[in-house]
C-alpha cells in the first residue's frame, strides 16, 4: 500500500470523527509495521508518522474550529518539533498564541485535546502565549529545547514567527549558555545511570551512549550554528564524513531498536528489559538458538552505544573550543611525543598513531603517569580512533607494544583512568584478541549486571581501588593483602582472564587458564608466575563455592580447601580476587555476609596452612577452647555454673563445635531465662556479627520444624542464607538461621518484635503456614531452570548425605522442600542458601529416619518428589499469572 493512500488530509475534515481518526490510525499503524518487517528505511518510517500525524492534526483543528482564531497556531514540539515519531512515542504540542488568550477559543481547545486522549495517543500539550513561553523556557532548559526546536504544524504563521523571533540566540539562550547547560545537563543524566552504557537492561534513549546523547550533539549545533541536521557539522569541520556516516549509522540502528520496542509493547517505553529482548530481537531479524538472538542484538546495541558515546565526547570537547574558546592555554610538555592540554594527554605528531602503533599503549602510560590528567583531547582522541581502524594486527603481537602493556599492569595507576580509557576507547579490544571476543558479550541472567568485558573492567578497578586507603574501611582485608603484594600485576592479569573465556563453550575457567598461561609466558613472566595467574583463573570462583555453598565449620572442609590452595601466598592472591568478582557482578550482590563468610574462610584455611596439613586440628581442644570462652562470658553476665552445667550436659558435642563462644554463650543465657516455659524460644540478635540477622529457635523438636520456619519467613518477605539445624540430646530444636531482607541487609529493627512472635505461634501450631503462591517477578518469567536434584559422593565416609538443588527462584521454594523432608521423614542437620539470580543452588545435609546417610533408593524418591513437588507448584504459579 502507498503511504499517500493513507493520508488524513484526503479527508474531509467534517468526516474526522472519533472512529474515523481511529480507523486512520489503525491502518497507519498497521502499514508502518508492515513496511519494517519489510525492511525499509527507518529514517522514512519515522517521518512518514510525523508527518501524517501532522495532517491528521491539521484536519482536527480544522475539525474543531481552531483554524477560525486569525492569533492561534498548533506547534509540535520535541521528537515531534523535528519530525521524528516512533510507533507510540509521545504527540507534545504547544498550543501558542500572541497577546490575550481568547477565552471563547477554550471549548474548541478542549473538545480537540480530549479527542487525541480518546484517539489513546500519548499527547502531552500546554497552552501559551510566546510571552509565557520565553518566561518558562528561561527558567527551564527542557521547556527552552522544546521551544527551539519548535515547528509549525498548522495556524498563524506569525505567531509562530514571533516565537522563533524571540527564541533567537542573542536573547534567549545564548548558544554559550545554552551548551553548558546541556554538557551539565548530560554528565547528571549520566550518574542516573551509574555513567555506563552497559546495562543489561538498557535505556535506549537516555543511557549513555544512546540516542539522547545524539540529540545533545544536535541542540548544541542547531543553536550554535543554525544546523538542523547532523551533515551539516561535516561543513563546518566538526566531522569528518566517515564519522557522519557512522553517527548516522548509530542512529539508525537505535531508531530501529527503539521502533521493534514500540511494536513489541504497544506503548512508549525506552526500557530493553528482559522481558522486551527476544521479541525485539526477532523483529530486527536476529537468529539463532536459544538465547542466541538476544546476544547478537545487545552486542550490537553495546558496541553502537560506545561508538556514540566516543563520538560526543570527542564532538562535546570540539564544541567547547568553538563555543566557549576553552583551547587550553596551560600546555605542558610531557614526552616529546606528548604534551599536558590543561588537564588532557595531547598527541603532538598528528599521525603518531599511525606510524608507530606503540606509540598508543605509550599515550596510556602517560595518562597512568600524570595524576591531574582527566582523558585525552579531542584531536588525540580522532587520530586514536583512525588508527585503531587500520592497525594490521592484534597489538600484542608486537614485542613493544607487550613491554609497554606490562609496564601499565605494573604502575601503581595503570588499573586506574589509563585502564578504563583504553576499555572506553578499545584500546583492550585493539591490544588482545580474545578481549575482542568478549566485547558486549551479553549474560543473559539476572545475576550478571553487566556484560562480560564490563564486567571485567569493574572488577580490575575494584582491585585498584583495595590498594587506596580509603579502603581500610570498607574492605578491610582486601587493602591489607593488596598492601603488601609484591607483584600486583599477577592479581590484575588474573582479574583480566578469569572471564575471558565466556561465550566460547566449555569450561569458561579451563579455557582462561589456558589463556592466561600463554599470555604471561609471551609476555615474558617467569614460569612460577605465569602457573600462579593460570591457577588463579583456574580456580577464581573456588572460594565463592566452598563460602557459600559448603559448611566452613566442617574441618574436613577447610582441610580440602586448604590443600587445593596450598600456601598463604595464593589463599591472599585468591580472597582478593573473589572479593573483586563479588563486587563487580551487580550492584547489590555483594553484602556483610558474603563477607563475613569470606573471612572466615580465609582465617580458618590461613591457620590450618600454618599449622600444616599434616597436623589436623584437635576437636576435643576447640570445644574445650569454646567452651571455656562461653563460660567467661556467662558468669561476666552472673550466670553461675550451677545453671549452666545441667544445660550444657544436653547439648551435643557438634554444638560447640559448630558455634563461636559468642553464640554458644547468647543461646545459653536465654535458654536459662526462658525456664521451663512450653512456649518456643525464638531470638534474633540485635548486634549481628555475621553479616545477617541471626534467628535462634530452641523448642521440642517436630516434624517440618524447617519447612514451618521458612514459610514464615517468606510471608515476612525475608530471605534465609544459611540454616544450621541441630537438636540436643534431650530432643531439643536448637535452630540457627542467618536471615536477610531482600536488600541483602540485616532485618530492620522495628521488624524484630513482630517477627519474633509470628515465629512463635507457628511454632505452637503443628500445622504449616500457608505458603503463599504468587506469580513470578517479570523477569522470572523470561528464565527457565530444569529442576536438579544431585546428592555429592564425600571424599571420605561420612554419617550425612549432601544434596544440591538447582531450580528456579520462586515464592515459599525451602517451605516446598521442607515439606518434602518432613513427607519422607528425614532429618536434616544444615542447608546452604545460594541465590543465583534467577536460580537458587541450595545444599542440604541430610539423614534418614534412622539418622544414617540415604542409601540409592532413598536418594531417588527424593529426587522424584522434590521435582515432582517444583513441577507442580511452577504449573500453578503460571496459571494463577494467566488467571
Amino acid at each position: 500500500m502507498d503511504a499517500s493512500l493513507l493520508a488524513p488530509a484526503l479527508l474531509d475534515p467534517a468526516e474526522l470523527t472519533l472512529p474515523k481518526c481511529k480507523e486512520i490510525l489503525a491502518r497507519l499503524q498497521q502499514w508502518l509495521e508492515q513496511r519494517f518487517n519489510a525492511g525499509d528505511d527507518i529514517m522514512e518510517l519515522v517521518v512518514t508518522r510525523s508527518q501524517h500525524m501532522d495532517q491528521l492534526l491539521t484536519g482536527l483543528w480544522q475539525h474543531f474550529g481552531l483554524a477560525q482564531d486569525p492569533q492561534l497556531a498548533l506547534v509540535a514540539v520535541g521528537g515531534y518539533g523535528r519530525g521524528e515519531l516512533h510507533p507510540y512515542s509521545d504527540i507534545d504540542l504547544l498550543i501558542l498564541y500572541e497577546g490575550d488568550a481568547n477565552p471563547a477559543i477554550n471549548e474548541h481547545i478542549s473538545r480537540f485535546v480530549t479527542l487525541l486522549w480518546d484517539l489513546r495517543l500519548e499527547v502531552g500539550h500546554s497552552v501559551r502565549s510566546v510571552k509565557e513561553c520565553i518566561q518558562q523556557g528561561e527558567q527551564d532548559l527542557t521547556i527552552a529545547t522544546n521551544l527551539i526546536e519548535a515547528r509549525l504544524i498548522t495556524g498563524c504563521y506569525h505567531t509562530f514567527a514571533a516565537l522563533t523571533h524571540a527564541t533567537e540566540p542573542d536573547t534567549f539562550w545564548p548558544s554559550q549558555a545554552f551548551f553548558e547547560a546541556k554538557r551539565e545537563e548530560q554528565t547528571q543524566r549520566h550518574l542516573q545511570y551509574q555513567d555506563t552504557n552497559y546495562k543489561l537492561e538498557p535505556d535506549i534513549k537516555n543511557s549513555p551512549g544512546g540516542l539522547r546523547d545524539i540529540q545533545t550533539i544536535s541542540w548544541v549545533t542547531r543553536r550554535h550554528f543554525g544546523a538542523t541536521t547532523l551533515h551539516e557539522m561535516v561543513s563546518h569541520d566538526f566531522l569528518s564524513q566517515d564519522e557522519y556516516v557512522e553517527l548516522l549509522d548509530c542512529q539508525n540502528f537505535l531508531w530501529k531498536l527503539r521502533f521493534a520496542l514500540h511494536m513489541a509493547i504497544h506503548k512508549s517505553d525506552n526500557r530493553l528489559l528482559f522481558d522486551r529482548q527476544r521479541a525485539v530481537a526477532t523483529a530486527l531479524g536476529f537468529a539463532g538458538e536459544g538465547n542466541e538472538p538476544i546476544e547478537q542484538m545487545m552486542k550490537r546495541f553495546y558496541q553502537t552505544v560506545r561508538r556514540v558515546a566516543e563520538l560526543n565526547e570527542m564532538l562535546l570537547q570540539l564544541f567547547d573550543e568553538a563555543i566557549l574558546g576553552h583551547i587550553a592555554m596551560d600546555v605542558k610538555a610531557l614526552t616529546p611525543e606528548f604534551r599536558l592540554r590543561g588537564t588532557l594527554v595531547d598527541a603532538i605528531d598528528p599521525d603518531l598513531f599511525i606510524e608507530q602503533p606503540a606509540a598508543i599503549l605509550r599515550l596510556f602510560y602517560q595518562v597512568a603517569a600524570q595524576p591531574q590528567a582527566t582523558g585525552i583531547y579531542s584531536t588525540t582522541l580522532r587520530q586514536l580512533r583512525d588508527a585503531r581502524r587500520l592497525l594490521p594486527d592484534f597489538l600484542c603481537e608486537r614485542a613493544d607494544c607487550r613491554q609497554l602493556f606490562m609496564m601499565l599492569m605494573r604502575h601503581r595507576h595503570g588499573c586506574g583512568l589509563a585502564l578504563t580509557l583504553m576499555h572506553r576507547y578499545g584500546i583492550l579490544a585493539a591490544y588482545l584478541p580474545q578481549w575482542n571476543k568478549i566485547v558486549g558479550q551479553m549474560q543473559f541472567d539476572m545475576f550478571h549486571a553487566y556484560p562480560v568485558d564490563e564486567h571485567t573492567h569493574r572488577l580490575l578497578k575494584n582491585m585498584y581501588r583495595f590498594r587506596k586507603p580509603e579502603a581500610k574501611r570498607s574492605h578491610p582485608l582486601c587493602f591489607d593483602i593488596c598492601s603488601r603484594l609484591r607483584k600486583p600485576e599477577l592479581l590484575n592479569l588474573a582479574g583480566l582472564f578469569h572471564d575471558i573465556a565466556k561465550g566460547r563453550g566449555g569450561d569458561h575457567s579451563e579455557l582462561g587458564a589456558e589463556d592466561a598461561l600463554a599470555f604471561c609466558l609471551q609476555h615474558n613472566l617467569d614460569k612460577s608466575d605465569a602457573r600462579l595467574v593460570s591457577w588463579l583463573v583456574r580456580q577464581h570462583l573456588l572460594m565463592s563455592v566452598t563460602a557459600q555453598r559448603r559448611d566452613i565449620y566442617d574441618p574436613d572442609v577447610i582441610s580440602e580447601f586448604a590443600g587445593l590452595v596450598r600456601d598463604e601466598l595464593r589463599l591472599d592472591f585468591l580472597y582478593a580476587l573473589t572479593v573483586a568478582d563479588i563486587c563487580a557482578t551487580n550492584d547489590h550482590l555483594w553484602n556483610d555476609w558474603k563477607g563475613s563468610l569470606l573471612r572466615e574462610l580465609y582465617f580458618a584455611t590461613q591457620k590450618a596452612l600454618r599449622r600444616g596439613l599434616e597436623n589436623p586440628p584437635d576437636l576435643r581442644l576447640r570445644i574445650r577452647e569454646n567452651q571455656r570462652q562461653a563460660r567467661q562470658i556467662l558468669t561476666q553476665l552472673d550466670t553461675s555454673e550451677e545453671q549452666i552445667k545441667p544445660l550444657w550436659s544436653r547439648f551435643t558435642a557438634n554444638y560447640f563445635l559448630r558455634h563461636t563462644p559468642e553464640q554458644i554463650a547468647w543461646h545459653s543465657r536465654h535458654i536459662i531465662a526462658h525456664g521451663n516455659s512450653q512456649r518456643p524460644l525464638v531470638q534474633i540478635s540485635q548486634q549481628p556479627g555475621r553479616g545477617g540477622s541471626e534467628l535462634f529457635i530452641y523448642c521440642p523438636d517436630s516434624p517440618n520444624l524447617f519447612g514451618r520456619v521458612a514459610a514464615a519467613l517468606d510471608q515476612k518477605n525475608l530471605n534465609i542464607h544459611d540454616a544450621q539445624i541441630m537438636t540436643s540430646k534431650d530432643g531439643y530444636a536448637l535452630d540457627t538461621f542467618i536471615v536477610l531482607e531482600p536488600d541483602g541487609q540485616p532485618v530492620s529493627g522495628d521488624r524484630l518484635s513482630d517477627l519474633c512472635q509470628r515465629l512463635s505461634e507457628v511454632l505452637i501450631r503443628s500445622a504449616a503456614p500457608r505458603i503463599r503462591i504468587r506469580p513470578p517477578s517479570r523477569r522470572h518469567r523470561e528464565f527457565t531452570v530444569t529442576t536438579q536434584v544431585n546428592f555429592l559422593r564425600p571424599r571420605q565416609p561420612t554419617k550425612r548425605t549432601l544434596m544440591e538443588l538447582v531450580a528456579l527462584d520462586t515464592p515459599g521454594l525451602l517451605a516446598r522442600v521442607g515439606n518434602v523432608f518432613s513427607q519422607l521423614k528425614l532429618n536434616l542437620h544444615a542447608a546452604k542458601i545460594t541465590t543465583i539470580g534467577e536460580r537458587v543452588e541450595d545444599f542440604f545435609s541430610l539423614t534418614n529416619r534412622h539418622n544414617r546417610p540415604l542409601n540409592e533408593q532413598e536418594q531417588a524418591l527424593l529426587r522424584e518428589k522434590l521435582v515432582e513437588e517444583l513441577a507442580q507448584d511452577g504449573k500453578s504459579v503460571i496459571k494463577n499469572t494467566l488467571n
